[in-house]
């Protein structure tokens, strides 16, 4: 599979590189942010855009990759090319795919940032069914999961805060794509995280003002992996790429420093 890899290095000081995955609807460009702040604090640093997204093969077929098997492939191919266990960051749909991933692999660390929570999708398709019940029954029926974020105010209410600029979310609304329907199934409640199974230490962080996972359903997420979740106030879903994301960025690396990566 022919896979986009975003790679940033600079002087590299550290021994474990980090691969950052992404969510539903975006790629490797969410992680414009990150990436170069991590290689300024001497990580090899690489965003993966899962088959289907970005520059990716596989988007003819995006509605049926599974989530379980095709994604996890997907980023076991790129940890195949590095010369060390990476350090892996999932956003949202990527943090579900960490987590089947380290069920049967270890990595250096986990980092799990607004990610999908260890009881499945079932509390967002909830919530937002109450919000918007037509936009919902019509991406189950169509199997077309775009309607749940197809214009720039139903972007903004999952992914970011009300400050930010039109411009802002505008621009990032431009590069969001279609996403896997089957993911929908997995997650919902056919293949969920068993964190049972994982022994890699993680980092649960979370995010007050997000609407797509709540913070009840990420701190539950953090007791199941024997830890707790780091709350940031006044942030929404896309903590990456939120006004204040160096906050999240320096709230890992103190993490990584603690455990020694």
């Amino acid at each position: 599979m022919k896979l986009e890899v975003i790679a940033h290095a600079k002087q590299v000081t550290q021994r474990s590189p980090i691969l950052f995955v992404h969510g539903a609807w975006h790629a490797a460009w969410c992680w414009e942010n990150f990436l170069p702040y991590f290689a300024d604090q001497g990580y090899a640093v690489y965003a993966v855009s899962l088959r289907g997204h970005g520059a990716s093969e596989g988007r003819d077929r995006i509605r049926w990759h599974s989530a379980a098997y095709d994604y996890v492939a997907d980023i076991d191919q790129v940890i195949q090319t590095m010369p060390q266990p990476p350090i892996l960051v999932g956003h949202s749909m990527g943090g579900y795919v960490v987590q089947k991933y380290l069920e049967t692999h270890s990595a250096a660390a986990g980092v799990l940032l607004a990610s999908l929570p260890v009881s499945g999708l079932f509390g967002f398709a909830l919530r937002f069914g109450l919000r918007h019940p037509l936009t919902l029954l019509k991406s189950q029926l169509l199997l077309n999961t775009w309607h749940l974020i197809e214009t720039p105010g139903l972007a903004q209410e999952a992914f970011f805060s009300p400050e930010m600029s039109a411009v802002e979310v505008d621009r990032h609304f431009a590069r969001l794509q279609p996403e896997s329907s089957r993911v929908t199934f997995e997650t919902m409640l056919l293949n969920l995280p068993r964190p049972d199974r994982v022994k890699t230490r993680m980092l649960v962080l979370a995010a007050e003002n997000d609407r797509v996972f709540s913070v009840a359903e990420q701190e539950a997420t953090a007791i199941a992996y024997g830890t707790e979740a780091v709350v940031f106030p006044d942030m929404a879903h896309d903590m990456m790429l939120e006004p204040n994301w160096q906050q999240v960025a320096d709230r890992i690396l103190d993490w990584l420093r603690e455990q020694g990566l």
